[in-house]
């Protein structure tokens, strides 16, 4: 094996320095192509593309002809794309990811503006109001082969680039020399610098001028090349197959830019209220008799706990859609469940791809079988790999009956009166992820050789055993294959991505599977994850019609956030997981369009310590998807093992809870319009250029300033706060930032540092609760942080909490002026005897002389002024539905 992975690494070694040296000659030996035969069509232009002179064939043959459309879309966005006229190319199928309707975006006044030259063909994106250029190709020659497409733009000096995958990297590209491959794979340990599970090919560069971002819809495998010094630099797109297809975002401030890639990839998918609680899970509990302890020592050490959840323990043997007759009983599991909901829980579960090759042992394989669903071979057997449950198949998502076998083995498995009655749904290993290794020939011997599925520590339990003491938890044809007959070797393409493993085919399905509909695994593979993301928030709508899936997956797609959410995958319980959590989070949230997104809480691998996962019990807290989970090999890290962590747990969900209805409030809007739940802080200061590479603090909606402890065993952390008026959360102590870095010190493993943004009115649950039902429960607060000129508002939604389409709503509007809070209602949802307590103005110079509520005079006992945080509560009483006003002088 040593020797083999060294003449593996020797061959990368060399493809690379063959790659380096063929790439410093694109430029000044490819031809190009000239535009000929232009034409006016609707909102745009087309135009042939000629080969401009001697192909260069880098990879392959130059394609001699093209064809290119440009169109404006929208006022904002522009929509470029460039195919071979002659011949069927893949390209990503609408099914997948719906293309956006046109606006009625004009030549006439748009923001930006498509300009190119006709010989050598090269184009600029530039900004209307201003003239600067976004995109230049200016001196670099467009190249399309059969398996190799290049496009190269230049870039200022020193570029912010964001974006670019699902990566380990800084939230701020590096931009001297970076690449960012795509090519999703089972990534265990997230190493910086690799592809991981997501393909998101979409950018933003920022710029104190604007915010500008750029889309290339292609799910086949890419490098995107970042290179650069103080006098400029360049990105460069190197694909392996399918067309140009460009979308140009103008921005030109960084939240317009995230509305308008949310209009373009698909709205997030607004999700159930209970989703935002506390979740908890493993990869290792033995039987459900320690599931059950679980649950009831969260509630013995008064840790709110939301959602229990269970890795593939569950299964029989590890195949999807069984559970053990002996260490997870039917029986016991469902009595487990029921007593979840009897007290406002939830339960969970993972479900993988892969079904076992188990004929009469696994029936979801057996009626698979029945129905022809798998992927293919290109000889028309199935494709066969290697997963948990040993030699598997793959549902096959273009196949046309796969949507009702999945669908129906979620009703069969799932059903509420005889089998595991869930409440969400947990996919893994989608990306999709095998065992094997390419060539991966006899995947029987391999499963041998590797000992699946892996063997219990412990005998089964006592079926009659009581639940833990206090646990009263109330055939294919040649013609299929034309669309990869343009390719000359799809599994190994003459240009080379930049995949951590060896080959394409690497420990996945091989990228010449074949699916039902002819495409093949080569250009589609990196949709997998998210077909099978849309494939069970389908099946979960059959199971409850109305009611919202909750769908947490590890693979994605562009526009995955429009059906799911997402968690970082397999991290690792280190510092530098912790940290690089946050930039993970960030680009999910920020720029992908994936707002329910957060790491494992104290690490999936490796041993946890009691600070780490004391900090990170906090910083959790913060996650829109807040779970502890780790794995099998590692030691117990649920969050009362340690009286520290427990407490930081505690602390943190009190914030959290408190918070949650301003934070499911910034959820319906990104719902609505696209604004993103979390934002780095240039987003709320684009001009502030030390904000431009912050990537451990971060705002939890607009005006929640997060500041989390970030290094081993301290108690400091040094924080920037930008020119604003900030408010400590927990004191409410008025701080004035000066655009510097700060010095906190003292802050204990139990605690983290979050400030409130001057300019917010923020609707506060008066207290926290052990469920989020009981939560909805609880009366509110406001409190008013001013801004610099005195004024502040906000809003609060809300809703059932559960049904997919709301047939009633409230909406509360906040606004303070003037030293007068106006509070406006509206919406027929029932909020019952809910009523706001008390309001709470910070940052006064002194005690208010008079406080008047809709003009009259509030009695002085119900006025409590704080001299230590220069802070006012007002006793107001008054039912949600309300409407009034408070103004003090």
């Amino acid at each position: 094996m040593t020797r083999l992975m060294t003449l593996k690494n020797v061959a990368l070694i060399l493809s690379s320095a063959l790659l380096a040296a063929a790439q410093q000659n694109i430029d000044t030996q490819c031809p190009g192509y000239n535009a000929t035969n232009v034409s006016n069509i609707r909102n745009g232009f087309k135009a042939d593309l000629v080969l401009a002179g001697n192909a260069c064939n880098v990879y392959g043959t130059d394609i001699p002809k093209l064809s290119l459309t440009v169109t404006y879309e929208t006022d904002n966005r522009i929509h470029m794309k460039i195919i071979d006229p002659a011949n069927s190319r893949y390209e990503v199928p609408e099914s997948v990811f719906p293309r956006p309707s046109s606006w009625g975006g004009t030549r006439t006044s748009p923001n930006i503006k498509f300009n190119y030259v006709k010989a050598p063909f090269s184009f600029t994106i530039t900004r209307s109001t201003t003239n600067e250029t976004l995109f230049n190709t200016t001196g670099f020659p467009l190249v399309f082969e059969p398996q190799y497409l290049r496009v190269k733009t230049s870039l200022p000096a020193r570029a912010n680039i964001y974006g670019l995958g699902e990566h380990t990297n800084s939230f701020r590209l590096p931009p001297g020399n970076t690449t960012r491959t795509m090519w999703n794979r089972d990534a265990y340990g997230v190493a910086n610098e690799t592809n991981l599970y997501g393909d998101h090919p979409i950018y933003f560069e920022h710029r104190t001028t604007g915010t500008r971002g750029v889309f290339l819809l292609n799910s086949n495998g890419m490098d995107v090349k970042l290179r650069g010094d103080d006098n400029g630099g360049s990105l460069e797109y190197n694909v392996i197959g399918g067309i140009l297809d460009f979308y140009f975002l103008a921005g030109p401030s960084p939240i317009e830019l995230s509305k308008q890639y949310a209009k373009l990839v698909g709205l997030p998918a607004e999700i159930p209220y209970w989703g935002l609680g506390l979740h908890q899970c493993r990869y290792g509990y033995q039987n459900y008799l320690e599931v059950a302890q679980v649950v009831a020592n969260y509630s013995a050490a008064n840790i709110p706990l939301e959602t229990m959840w269970t890795d593939i323990d569950y299964m029989y043997e590890r195949l999807v859609f069984t559970n053990d007759p002996n260490y997870f009983p039917m029986a016991r599991m469902r009595e487990i469940v029921s007593d979840l909901h009897a007290r406002g829980q939830q339960y969970i579960v993972m479900v993988d791809p892969a079904v076992g090759v188990k004929p009469g042992v696994s029936t979801a394989y057996d009626r698979g079988q029945a129905l022809g669903i798998w992927m293919k071979n290109p000889n028309g057997t199935n494709f066969e790999g290697l997963v948990w449950p040993g030699v598997t198949v793959w549902p096959d998502w273009f196949n046309p009956k796969t949507q009702a076998y999945w669908t129906n083995e979620f009703a069969l498995f799932f059903n509420p009166e005889t089998g595991l009655n869930v409440d969400g749904i947990w996919i893994d290993m989608n990306e999709p992820a095998s065992f094997c290794e390419y060539p991966c020939a006899n995947p029987s011997a391999e499963a041998s050789s590797q000992n699946l599925p892996p063997s219990r520590t412990s005998p089964p339990p006592d079926k009659t055993a009581s639940l833990p003491i206090g646990t009263t938890i109330p055939s294919l044809t040649a013609s299929l294959l034309k669309r990869g007959s343009n390719y000359t070797d799809v599994l190994n393409p003459p240009y080379a991505i930049g995949n951590v493993l060896p080959h394409l085919s690497d420990r996945t399905a091989f990228t010449n599977v074949v699916h039902a509909n002819g495409l093949i695994e080569y250009d589609t593979h990196n949709l997998y994850g998210t077909m099978m993301s849309t494939a069970t928030r389908e099946a979960l709508l059959t199971r409850r019609p109305g009611k919202r899936p909750f769908v947490i997956t590890r693979s994605t797609f562009a526009g995955a956030g429009a059906k799911v959410g997402k968690w970082l995958g397999d991290n690792l319980s280190t510092w530098d997981h912790y940290r690089n959590s946050i930039a993970g989070m960030l680009g999910f949230a920020s720029i992908y369009q994936v707002p329910e997104v957060g790491s494992d809480s104290c690490g999936f691998g490796g041993n946890t310590t009691e600070t780490l996962c004391a900090r990170w019990a906090t910083l959790g807290a913060f996650n829109p998807f807040y779970r502890n989970h780790n794995g099998d090999t590692s030691i117990s890290q649920e969050f009362y093992r340690w009286p520290t962590v427990a407490q930081a747990a505690r602390n943190a969900i009190d914030m959290r809870y408190r918070l949650l209805d301003y934070f499911y409030t910034a959820l319906h809007q990104a719902h609505v319009d696209g604004t993103p739940v979390l934002q780095p802080l240039w987003y709320q200061y684009p001009t502030d250029s030390n904000t431009f590479g912050i990537d451990l603090q971060f705002l939890f909606g607009e005006s929640v300033l997060v500041s989390p402890v970030t290094q081993e065993n301290v108690t400091d952390v040094s924080i920037y706060l930008p020119n604003d008026y900030f408010y400590d959360f927990k004191s409410y102590t008025f701080i004035n930032g000066t655009g510097s870095t700060t010095q906190l010190t003292n802050v204990a493993y139990t605690d983290i540092p979050v400030y409130i943004r001057g300019g917010a009115v923020l609707p506060l649950r008066v207290s926290s609760a052990y469920t989020t039902k009981q939560l909805r429960q609880k009366d509110f607060e406001l409190v008013v942080a001013p801004s610099k000129s005195g004024q502040a508002s906000g809003t609060l939604y809300i809703d059932d909490g559960e049904s997919l389409e709301q047939s009633s709503t409230y909406t509360a509007q906040y606004t303070y002026k003037d030293r007068k809070l106006t509070v406006k209602s509206q919406g027929n949802y029932n909020v019952g005897s809910l009523k706001y307590r008390n309001v709470r103005i910070l940052g006064l110079s002194g005690r208010p002389n008079n406080i008047s509520l809709n003009g009259q005079n509030v009695a002085s006992n119900m006025v409590q002024y704080n001299d230590t945080s220069k802070s006012v509560s007002v006793n107001v009483t008054q039912p949600l539905k309300n409407t009034f006003t408070l103004k003090w002088s």
